[in-house]
């Protein structure tokens, strides 16, 4: 395939304006947005500069022209969006989670494989240059044997009690929110990073702030006075694993954190070091062995292939999350061209998120511990 590709970014929200600029950072041609309705299409289009119309998804898979559909919409019209376009021959990066219910997401992940399209999924986290550095290390046993894992994703974006967001609606985000919103990163970024599968765990689930203002915008934060719904997704999580080597795991999720706004972080202990990612601290690494511990610095002339990869600046010039998106883009593109980049999180992954998000639910739910692959038996039996 010569030449830029051509894409449409459906949904004109936050992340959808992320891939728009994505799109053309790494030389991509941005051919359209289409948003809720044909009005705030044509909105979105004037504020991206972008100079294709639509008047609707249709068009666009329509389009012939069309090479790559972002699926960037609520996550209820994921499964629908991703299939359609996979259909009309595209190929699709779709946000996570690729489908609410794991059924949805292997059904996604075979139609690409029977299409022939590249069916990506941005856990962009992945493409820190220091998060593959210390993978590479571990790979080469530096580390040695895990013995413990451990680890948080806290923000704080729905501490008040008048924050809303359609994420809160299950008919709109899922059953689970906190979890499947940023937990379900903390879960693909280990599990990647520390060569581990999760194969069971158990699970509690918690909803801190039990109305929440009526209203399924983006996100928004009510002055009050207005009617309220009862909310029906967790706020907080606290998860105990256990890995394919009998390895315990802990992780910690909340929205509701003050002060932290987006801290996933992670330590995993071996038996001859450890190691330390933050990402709100991305430049830096920390080390620990035995007899003392040292902080990693980001270098684009030292370290594994793929920390030299990733980094794109200078040693002390901060890259960060949109400099780990445009990356995660440009390696789905270049996939598509028929390379394939180490790391890149495709649909298979997705799959793998979604089961951990219905184990997560199962456990809670049933207060037991549970096999990741048996969860869409168990839900069944409880629903």
């Amino acid at each position: 395939m010569s030449g830029s590709l051509r894409a449409v970014v459906s949904g004109g929200g936050m992340i959808g304006a992320v891939h728009a600029a994505a799109i053309r950072a790494v030389g991509g041609e941005l051919a359209g947005v289409v948003a809720s309705t044909p009005e705030r299409s044509a909105r979105v289009a004037e504020e991206w500069r972008v100079p294709g119309r639509y008047p609707d998804f249709e068009a666009v898979l329509s389009d012939d022209s069309v090479s790559v559909v972002h699926v960037c919409t609520p996550n209820a019209l994921h499964v629908g969006q991703a299939e359609a376009a996979l259909r009309a021959g595209k190929h699709v990066i779709c946000e996570k989670p690729l489908a609410t219910a794991t059924a949805d997401a292997e059904r996604l992940t075979r139609l690409a494989e029977e299409t022939g399209r590249v069916l990506a999924v941005p856990f962009v986290y992945r493409y820190h240059p220091l998060v593959r550095e210390i993978r590479d290390r571990g790979l080469r046993g530096d580390f040695g044997a895990w013995q413990l894992i451990h680890g948080s994703y806290l923000q704080d974006w729905m501490l008040s009690e008048n924050a809303m967001s359609w994420r809160v609606d299950p008919s709109e985000g899922g059953p689970s929110r906190a979890f499947a919103d940023i937990g379900s990163h903390w879960c693909d970024l280990v599990e990647w990073v520390a060569g581990v599968r999760f194969t069971e765990l158990t699970a509690r689930l918690g909803t801190t702030v039990a109305t929440r203002p009526a209203g399924t915008g983006a996100s928004f934060t009510s002055v009050g006075g207005g009617p309220r719904v009862p909310v029906r997704t967790e706020d907080v999580a606290t998860v105990l694993l256990r890995t394919d080597g009998g390895v315990l795991a802990t992780l910690t999720v909340s929205q509701v954190s003050a002060g932290r706004k987006n801290r996933l972080w992670f330590e995993l202990d071996g038996a001859h070091g450890s190691a330390v990612f933050d990402q709100e601290n991305p430049e830096t690494a920390w080390l620990g062995a035995q007899d003392g511990a040292r902080t990693l610095f980001r270098d684009p002339n030292h370290g594994s292939a793929e920390q030299r990869r990733l980094s794109r600046l200078p040693a002390g010039h901060a890259q960060g999350y949109a400099d780990c998106f445009n990356a995660f883009v440009a390696d789905a593109y270049a996939a598509i061209r028929g390379e394939a980049p180490e790391g890149l999180p495709t649909g298979a992954d997705g799959v793998r998120s979604a089961r951990i998000v219905e184990a997560v639910l199962t456990s809670s739910a049933s207060l037991t511990w549970t096999d990741v692959d048996s969860t869409a038996i168990a839900l069944e039996a409880t629903a």
